[in-house]
């Protein structure tokens, strides 16, 4: 498989990387499958695996750390922190606090079976820290050696400037790499966040790049729609509620593409995966698969280019830097929260 560079570190990392949200409670329970599954990956030439401690509240980490327990010097290995873990209500375990990173990376450390992670990932952007607090704590790892690289997930562009100039001037480890969604569907990232990313020369690695499901052939406007099978996806209702017009329109457009892909001889997994994989700015997408079948229809994605025909056709179906649902952004600011855009009214 075709190896890309993750931003300016000299790290090389396959064009696909495999996502491991799906093992554990929420997804495969079977530690043994999700094993064979890991391994398929890497024997398939992927060396890029992301977790995070949230997934199945570390069974994930579990799962991955059994799997690379003689194959761990192969792989660039990334998790996230930031939301919390399990039912824990502590609001101090969770969060980018350096109280709470310095805790949670040996929780970490240890599920995965490691002395080292490759890329340490904020999964959240967490207005309510100092980034200096965030980036001093992380950049400590960096120094101690237990972390090798720092990233962020879903951050707007404006923060992910402002996270360049604290390192700068802090004179801290930069976060090398952004993860945001990206998908046909969901192309906001395409105003602001790429363009940024690349001025930067950060590594882009897209999560949900088959949107969840709904870019994998289910979804049609002639079929029964039950909608997500996985305990992961069951809880965000928005995104999959049928009965809001936002998803409305997502159907819609997932049948044009579906048909799209049909005209041009491949499948839709394989033209949504294009789709990501064809951007300049972009390193590895994520893939998430939860049985074999998933991991071998998005493997063969890998190789596919995507024709300026083919990609016209797309735009015209979903526009470029458009999000056919907004909830599907993963973040949303809270300036834009209904509490925060109430006006006071001046007394008499």
């Amino acid at each position: 498989m075709e190896h890309r560079n993750l931003g300016r570190t000299g790290v090389s990392v396959s064009k696909l990387c495999l996502g491991a949200m799906m093992f554990g409670a929420w997804g495969e329970p079977d530690h043994d499958a999700s094993i064979r599954i890991i391994h398929a990956a890497l024997d398939a030439g992927i060396n890029f695996i992301d977790t995070a401690d949230v997934y199945s509240a570390g069974e994930s980490e579990e799962i991955v750390g059994k799997a690379l327990k003689d194959r761990r010097d192969d792989v660039v290995l990334a998790t996230k922190l930031y939301m919390p873990v399990g039912e824990d209500a502590d609001p101090n375990r969770r969060g980018t606090s350096r109280r709470w990173i310095v805790e949670e990376v040996e929780h970490s450390l240890r599920r995965l079976g490691t002395d080292y992670i490759d890329l340490y990932q904020v999964h959240r952007p967490t207005p309510d820290t100092d980034l200096d607090e965030t980036l001093g704590a992380l950049s400590d790892l960096v120094r101690q050696g237990k972390v090798r690289y720092l990233g962020h997930s879903t951050y707007p562009a404006s923060l992910i400037v402002e996270a360049q100039w604290v390192a700068r001037d802090r004179h801290l480890q930069r976060f090398v790499s952004e993860q945001p969604p990206y998908s046909i569907l969901t192309r906001g990232i395409e105003n602001e966040v790429l363009p940024t990313a690349q001025k930067f020369g950060m590594a882009v690695i897209p999560w949900s790049p088959l949107q969840g499901g709904w870019l994998s052939g289910r979804y049609r406007k002639d079929a029964d729609v039950a909608g997500p099978t996985s305990a992961a996806r069951q809880r965000l209702t928005n995104r999959y509620d049928l009965s809001l017009p936002a998803n409305q329109r997502k159907l819609d457009a997932a049948d044009q593409l579906a048909q799209l892909a049909e005209e041009t001889g491949i499948t839709l997994i394989q033209l949504a995966l294009a789709f990501v994989l064809n951007h300049p700015a972009v390193t590895s997408p994520i893939i998430g698969p939860r049985t074999m079948e998933h991991l071998e229809s998005q493997l063969a994605a890998a190789d596919v280019v995507l024709g300026d025909d083919v990609l016209d056709r797309i735009d015209e179906i979903v526009a470029p830097g458009s999000n056919l649902n907004p909830a599907d952004g993963g973040w949303q600011s809270p300036a834009l929260e209904p509490a925060a855009r109430r006006r006071a009214h001046a007394g008499s």
